[in-house]
Order: C-alpha cells, then structure tokens, then sequence
C-alpha cells in the first residue's frame, strides 16, 4: 500500500494504482474523456490533469501511478485553467451542434463542458472537410472526432480488426480507416463495439428511424414489431426505467401505443433456428465425415462477415440455418401472411436488434426466401429508445401487454440467444431430445458459461456419443479459436462463435454507458429469464409445433429448407 493524499485527504491505496483509480475509489472526480481502463490509457485528452506538489507541470491521472507520499490536488486554479483551455481546443474542433446529434445528451464531452461552464470559446472553429458512404449501417463524422483513440484501441485490442487508424500530419492529424481504404473496402464486420466505446457522436449507426415512421403513418400497410431476446435486457436503461419497469410486455404496450399492428417476439424464431440448427447438427453426428466437424453457429452476421473475409475457407463449415432475424421475417411473409390473407409486399417487418450488423444482413440479396424483402428494416436499441421518445409516452403508466400470437411465444431457450453461450446451450437442449426422444435436465449444459479466457470448451455425453463443444466471443477470441482449428490444434464437434463480447447483451445497438460495461448484467438478467420461463426448450414451444404441422412439414424439409436456410458464400459484402 502507499500512502497519498489528495485534496487534503490522506488514503492509502495498492501500489501501483493510478492516480485517477486512487481518487475514484475514494469518490473523488476527475473529469476525463479518452481513458478507458485496460484499453486506453495514453493521455490523449488530458482533461484528467491534475497538480502535484513539487512538480512544475500538470500531470494526467489516468495513466500516472499514484506514488508515497504524493501530495495531489484536482481543482487547482491552474488545473481549472488548463482543463478549460483543453476542452476548449477540442470544441473549437468538433461539431458542437449538440441538438442534432445522436448522443446530446449521453456525450462525455458536452458534460464536461456544460460542468466546466464554458458557454463560448474564444478559438476560431476548424472543422475538416470530410465524405463518407451514408448507406452504410455505420457512420463515421469526422467533425465530432476528438481524436481521443477509443475506436482504435478498442478496434485492436478486443476485435482484432485494425479497421481504423491515424491519418493526415500535424493539426489535421484525425482517424479514419486504415490503409487508406473507405470503409465498404476496410475488413469492417460491422459489430459496433466502436460506436458503443466512442465518447462522443463521431461514430453511429445509420438512423432508420424515419423509414419506419413513414410506414406506420401509411394505411395500406401491416406494419409489424419483432424484439430480439437481447432487447428485453436492455430497453429501458437510456430511458430511466428500472429492469423490473422494463419489463418485455411493457414495450409490446409502447410500441402498440405508437401504431404498431402486431407485436412478436423472436424468440419465437430462436426457437425455429434451434429447431433447424438442431436437427443439421444431428444429421451431421450420424452422416457426416469427420472433416466437416466442426459446425459452426450462423447466427451471427458480424462473425459471418468475419469468417467470409478473413477464414473463407472455414465458410462451408457454417451452419446453413438463417438467423432467427431472418427466419421470422421469412414465416412472417409467407406462412403469417396466409394466416391473414394478404399480400406479403403489404407487411412491413421492423427488427428490434441489439446489433448493428443486423442491418447490414437484412440487405443481403439471397436472405429473401418469401419473394419480398423478408425483413424492412432494423432498428437498433438506441434507434428504439429514440423513436419512443419522439412519441412522448408516459412509459411507466402503461399496463403491460402481452405478445400477439402465434409468432410472440418463446421459450426460455430463446431468450438466451441473447448472451454468450446461449445458443450453445439452446441448441443441445433440442439435440439431446432429438437424439434420445428425452428431455434432459436443461440446466445440463451450463458449463459453456462464465468464462474469462480466450474460449470456453466443454464435453458433453449424448447417448452414449461424447461432443466437444467450444464457445467464443469478440473477435480477437474468435480469431484465435480460428486459427487453433485450422492448424489443428484443437478438434470440437460445435462452435459457437460471437462478434461481439458477451454476445447480444453487449451489441453494438445497444445503449452507451460512458466507460461502463453492461453486458455481463444483462446476461445475467436473460439467465434468469430463462430460469423463470415456463417453456425451457424449443421444440416444446406449442407455435413452433403449430408452424412444422401447418405450414412447414419438418425440420430440413423443402419447404424449410427454402425458407429457413442460406448460402453464406453467396452473401456479397456489400
């Protein structure tokens, strides 16, 4: 331990802690705005400056140590002085129109300076020139960048995929994507993780939100809501509600109030994925030879954009089952619009996701098994949030609603789709079934969860067939177990593989919390959703039962195939 004193406080922390840590842990503030800990810690901004007594300069606390017998103050006329001159430069640079940014509101840097009091800045505004293809799902402004490197570190560090780097010289130092490359030419799998880790508004997803009010103010059309299982987790916390008001039924509600038709729940496809992913797998135990193992879960379009660009020879060893985004808008636009005795063109499917890169896998050509576009539109957790705020409703005094059926039954196996490992053990839930006609205990497969290494792997017995199964998620893991499986270091029978870490719970459509990660905590809650869940297994869901005996015939059958199943290689980039 050593023994410092800040603010005329004596405390005692371990060696070796920073400065910043140090006077957090003693509830002491130190504004900041690129530091993120274990990520980035190079000082960039130096809003965290602060004073040390026998030192002439300012010093950064995010990634100085605190030191015995350190004398520290953090709100020193010269460190005020030097924090405001600091902000001040890093405004003249950015594009401080807040009231027409996604993040107003939820933006490090308007805090500080709404803290600091700064209300005009005495620096001439130099804002760089920039151009960016705004079709695509992720958008980058340049205007806002503060140069900060969050996107780069994390983009690195965690995803392994060195999209994005330094660019120009000098005062036009910025980032932008590496290689000289724009970014539908960059090895971009569009997971998200730097929008949800940039401190500002430089980097957000293509807003949709206008598509989808043009829908709903037009008559002719059906206009129909699905939430992905990760949604439920995590809908509320931009908007000030507790996980217990945020509750699934309440958002049915929100959006019925808004003018939606019909309101399902994809975890009713979850469910029909598990059904078909199942069933594939099951196949391949009894037919396949041992070099097509292991299979690979599909689920997933970042992880796909992965493997295409990066290990297209591990391509083919894809499961060949749609997401169940894409599964629910096929049975939507063909067996549901039977149901209701339409025309599918007059039903438009909007996709609640947790994820960016959903976006980009509604767009893919070959996806359109109903004839029509089979999914409209998605709108990520933050578009979501946005588009009930605009409405103006009173959330906490709606009375909960429930799904409208048969597409808005789940099971509980369903909705751990949401977080790591959960499609893992959804999916041996249903093959144990298939396999043995039994149900086993569907707490059996847990020990694909909690892990902290690179990958998490796991046996299992099966009727007597013992399964190695493996589990990894973001994709500097994901890339690793790649790489082990390819120089045959390892051998699994299946895979489940997540751009994003900890999965859909911690996507990147998922509200911003500054320097905080939720998606632990929000596993946790789709965990005990599951636990709660008076129907744990997929093929037990009685309108998955429906849909095979209506409509579909049976797992892999023709017409499931032609719905329900993909050509990963066919997909085009962009």
């Amino acid at each position: 331990m050593v023994n410092v004193t800040i603010n005329d406080k004596a405390i005692q922390v371990p060696d070796g802690t920073t400065i910043l840590e140090a006077a957090q842990m003693n509830r002491i503030a130190i504004p900041h705005l690129c530091f993120l800990k274990g990520l980035n810690e190079i000082g960039a901004c130096r809003v965290c400056a602060v004073e040390v007594e026998g030192l002439e300069k300012l010093v950064p606390a995010c990634n100085n140590a605190a030191e015995e017998g350190m004398v520290i103050r953090t709100n020193t006329p010269k460190v005020r002085q030097a924090r405001r001159v600091n902000v001040e430069l890093l405004l003249s640079q950015h594009n401080a129109r807040c009231a027409e940014c996604t993040r107003s509101g939820n933006c490090a840097l308007q805090t500080i300076a709404n803290d600091l009091g700064i209300l005009t800045s005495p620096y001439h505004e130099d804002q760089p020139d920039f151009k960016w293809d705004t079709s695509f799902p992720l958008i980058r402004d340049a205007q806002k960048c503060i140069k900060c490197m969050r996107c780069v570190q994390v983009c690195d560090k965690i995803q392994d995929m060195h999209v994005w780097d330094l660019s120009k010289t000098g005062s036009r130092t910025t980032v932008d994507c590496s290689g000289n490359k724009t970014i539908t030419e960059a090895s971009c799998t569009i997971c998200g993780q730097c929008i949800t880790h940039c401190p500002v508004g430089a980097l957000y997803e293509r807003d949709d939100t206008k598509e989808v009010l043009r829908a709903l103010a037009d008559r002719d059309k059906i206009v129909v809501a699905s939430l992905a299982p990760a949604v439920r987790s995590s809908w509320g916390e931009a908007l000030g509600l507790t996980h217990e008001e945020a509750s699934a039924n309440r958002l049915v509600a929100a959006l019925r109030a808004i003018g939606f038709d019909y309101v399902f729940d994809t975890d009713f496809s979850a469910d029909l994925t598990i059904m078909e992913e199942g069933s594939e797998f099951v196949q391949m135990l009894k037919d396949a030879p041992a070099e097509r193992f292991p299979l690979f879960t599909s689920c997933c379009p970042g992880w796909v954009r992965f493997a295409k660009m990066e290990y297209p020879d591990l391509v083919p060893l894809l499961s060949s089952a749609k997401s169940p985004q894409q599964m629910f808008g096929a049975i939507l636009k063909s067996w549901y619009a039977k149901i209701l005795n339409v025309e599918p063109g007059r039903i438009y499917n909007v996709s609640f996701m947790p994820c960016t890169a959903k976006k980009y896998e509604c767009g893919v050509s070959v996806m359109n098994g109903s004839g029509v576009r089979d999914v409209d539109v998605v709108l990520t957790v933050r578009e979501l949030d946005r588009l009930l705020r605009s409405e103006s409703i009173d959330l906490r005094s709606l009375e909960e609603e429930e799904f409208d059926l048969p597409l808005g039954l789940g099971s509980g196996a369903g909705v751990i789709f949401g977080t790591t490992g959960g499609v893992m053990e959804a999916a041996l839930r249903s093959a144990c079934f298939l396999v043995t006609g039994k149900n086993p205990d569907p707490d059996a497969f847990q020990g694909v969860r909690n892990y902290k290494g690179s990958w998490q792997e796991a046996r299992f017995d099966i009727a007597g067939r013992s399964l190695n199964v493996a589990v990894a998620h973001g994709l500097k893991n994901v890339r690793q177990l790649c790489e082990a499986i390819r120089n045959r270091e390892v051998r699994y029978d299946f895979v489940e593989m997540m751009a994003c870490p900890t999965g859909c719970a911690g996507g990147g459509g998922q509200p911003i919390h500054d320097g905080v990660e939720m998606g632990e905590e929000r596993g946790r809650l789709l965990l005990n959703l599951d636990q709660k869940a008076p129907i744990r297994f997929s093929h037990e869901n009685p309108s998955i039962v429906q849909c095979y005996e209506d409509y579909l015939g049976k797992p892999l059958g023709e017409r499931s195939h032609h719905l329900l199943h993909t050509d990963q290689a066919r997909w085009e980039l962009w």
